[in-house]
């Protein structure tokens, strides 16, 4: 490994290289890195070069061993058709050039979409402030464990989330809450809705954050959230709830049964099944706004009066004063919030209601079908239900889901004998198709 000597990005004289490997006992710069030979750089990268029809061929056949299936996939990661207007327009060079909105006077139209964006969660939570973009659902809901230690300050380390939390997202917070000193706990729930009783006999002071979900991950509407908030609010512990956009159209607006930070995600709108990309919602009462992880998008005047937005409150960010940060977060998921704002917009208050009156109406009426054949009961949760729900099974429901492969499908399998399914307006012309697929795997 060669001196930085000279180079733009590391300015240092080789004085200042030795006298910085002698504060850490290093020999050379070399011994600072530990990289497995299999994976060292040798200096060539073996890529033949190729023209644009080769390469374009071979793309081709390399996604051509995928499989071709119609998926029927949910759990946190939902397919919804996103109008090709918004492809157009979030492709413009001045949105896919741009990184971080540092420069205001450069970057208006993409500050006043995220200010937008902002706006719009605003009113579907009915909380004050809402964050312009984070990563996912999953950091988003570490944010607001750290955000909740913060609040509460002097005491309590426990926090408490569902038991049918999805592993990768409690796998997240459980990371966010090690550094924290916080420890994450599994409250029990009944019929895939929290277990009110249960509950309020764990919860006490020393819980800083309790966690639900709103639909849950197996597609049930939760109905007990107001006395979840009571429970919460008794114990001066911090009430979060899990959604996303397309949900809150229709249900009770977080602000109005206790919650103070609604986390998920929001690319549910604007983004395709995008298998891991999301984009983390984050929004919470105004208290808590020097609190806020991330970034915010203002509006304000110019000398000229003319309305401008700019960011602002940066100082909870580690770029601009790291002694003082509220979050690690640097990049952030702005192009994705520009593409869910496009979309709300495109849909307006009334599309978005006809989309979330789909979820409703489509799962009610696949599980209705998928009932009615042998060996077949659907829902097994007796709830409301959006976009999923959760069959069982009398064969074994990893041996359905492998032959619904087979049968060009992709559904869940929960475990020997449940299978959870999911549709909205995308894969809802093949429920026809799939219904007779589980009619003929299922006997």
């Amino acid at each position: 490994m060669s001196r930085t000597e000279g180079s733009p990005f590391a300015p240092h004289t080789a004085e200042e290289v030795d006298e910085m490997l002698s504060a850490v006992g290093a020999d050379d710069e070399e011994e600072l890195f530990d990289i497995p030979e299999s994976v060292r750089f040798d200096g060539e990268f073996d890529i033949d070069p190729r023209g644009e029809r080769e390469i374009r061929e071979e793309l081709g056949r390399t996604l051509g061993r995928n499989d071709d299936l119609t998926e029927f996939l949910g759990r946190g990661h939902y397919d919804h058709y996103v109008p090709s207007l918004v492809d157009h327009v979030a492709d413009r060079q001045e949105f896919l050039t741009s990184y971080t909105q540092y420069q205001p006077e450069l970057t208006q139209g993409f500050l006043q979409v995220l200010f937008e964006y902002q706006s719009m969660l605003v009113e579907l939570t009915g909380l004050e402030v809402a964050n312009c973009s984070m990563h996912d659902a999953a950091t988003a809901l570490g944010e607001a464990a750290t955000l909740a230690d913060r609040v509460r300050g002097t005491s309590g380390h426990r926090v408490l989330v569902p038991d049918l939390l999805r592993e990768g997202c409690r796998s997240v917070l459980e990371n966010y809450a090690d550094g924290a000193g916080l420890a994450v706990e599994s409250y029990p729930t009944d019929d895939a809705n929290a277990d009110v009783e249960a509950l309020s006999e764990s919860v006490d002071e020393e819980v800083v954050m309790l966690y639900a979900e709103n639909p849950t991950v197996r597609g049930t509407i939760e109905e007990r959230l107001g006395e979840l908030g009571e429970l919460a609010d008794a114990n001066d512990a911090m009430f979060v709830l899990g959604t996303d956009p397309v949900a809150l159209s229709v249900l009770s607006r977080p602000a109005d049964v206790g919650v103070d930070v609604v986390v998920g995600d929001a690319a549910t709108l604007g983004m395709p099944t995008s298998y891991g990309m999301g984009l983390g919602l984050f929004a919470t009462r105004e208290e808590f706004l020097r609190q806020v992880p991330g970034r915010l998008v203002g509006a304000s005047e110019d000398s000229a009066e003319k309305r401008t937005y700019t960011l602002t409150l940066q100082t909870r960010e580690q770029h601009i004063r790291r002694e003082r940060a509220t979050s690690n977060i640097c990049t952030n998921q702005a192009w994705v919030a520009l593409r869910t704002a496009m979309h709300a917009a495109s849909l307006g208050a009334s599309g978005l209601v006809d989309l979330a009156t789909d979820c409703i109406e489509l799962p009610l009426e696949l599980a209705e079908r998928l009932d009615a054949i042998d060996g077949i009961e659907a829902p097994v949760h007796d709830r409301h239900h959006f976009r999923e729900f959760v069959a069982r099974t009398d064969r074994s429901a990893h041996a359905i889901r492998e032959a619904l492969e087979g049968e060009g499908f992709a559904i869940h399998a929960l475990d020997d004998d449940h299978v959870q399914i999911c549709v909205t307006e995308t894969n809802a012309g093949a429920v026809d198709d799939l219904v007779a697929a589980v009619e003929e795997v299922a006997a």
